[in-house]
């Protein structure tokens, strides 16, 4: 489908009266959402502790794999990683 001006043209938006009455009616009751954000916040709240207590990155990890990698224990494929990268970022140059 071609977008132009001219279907554009036919679209209007919609006044504040408009969404204000569709908001209005289609809104969750305030006890629902208040309950659903409690559950929510009492499942999350935990799981988000332990990963603020985890370092950004395992600096000691890193170090052994340098080191595996310097001392030849760790095979490195160039290729492979060239692939992956390029996988990852669908082909596009």
């Amino acid at each position: 489908m071609k977008i132009t001006s001219q279907a554009s043209a036919h679209v209007q938006a919609p006044t504040a009266a408009a969404v204000s009455g569709s908001a209005e009616k289609s809104q969750v009751p305030a006890a629902v959402a208040g309950g659903a954000e409690a559950l929510q916040s009492a499942v999350l709240q935990p799981a988000q502790a332990s990963l603020d207590a985890l370092p950004d990155i395992d600096m000691q990890r890193v170090a052994e794999l340098r080191e595996a990698l310097a001392a030849g224990k760790l095979p490195f494929d160039a290729g492979k990683l060239a692939g992956l990268i390029d996988r990852y970022h669908g082909g596009r140059s």
